[in-house]
C-alpha cells in the first residue's frame, strides 16, 4: 500500500509541475517558473524515494539525496518568492 502512495505522490507532484510550467509558457509569469521548478524537485525527490525505500530496500540509503532534492525545491520557489517577485 505503500509503494501506491509513492507513486501517487511522484504523479501529483509532477501533474502539478506540468501545469504550472505550462502556464508559465503561455503567460510568462515568472512565479508559474519558479513554482512549476519547485514541483519538478519535490517530484523527483518522490520518485527518489520510491527508488530508496522500495526498490532498492535497506541496502542503499538515499535520504541525503531526497532531502536534497527537496531543498533545492524550496530554495528555487524562496527565491523565486523574495528577490525574483515583483
Amino acid at each position: 500500500m505503500a509503494e501506491a502512495v509513492y507513486i501517487l505522490c511522484a504523479l501529483t507532484s509532477m501533474a502539478c509541475a506540468v501545469l504550472l510550467l505550462r502556464g508559465y509558457s503561455r503567460s510568462n509569469l515568472r512565479l508559474l517558473l519558479w513554482s512549476g521548478l519547485c514541483f519538478v524537485a519535490l517530484a523527483l525527490s518522490n520518485v527518489l524515494l520510491f527508488v530508496d525505500l522500495v526498490i532498492t530496500g535497506p541496502t542503499v540509503d538515499l535520504s541525503l539525496w531526497r532531502s536534497s532534492l527537496a531543498l533545492v525545491g524550496v530554495a528555487t520557489l524562496l527565491y523565486g518568492l523574495i528577490w525574483d517577485a515583483q
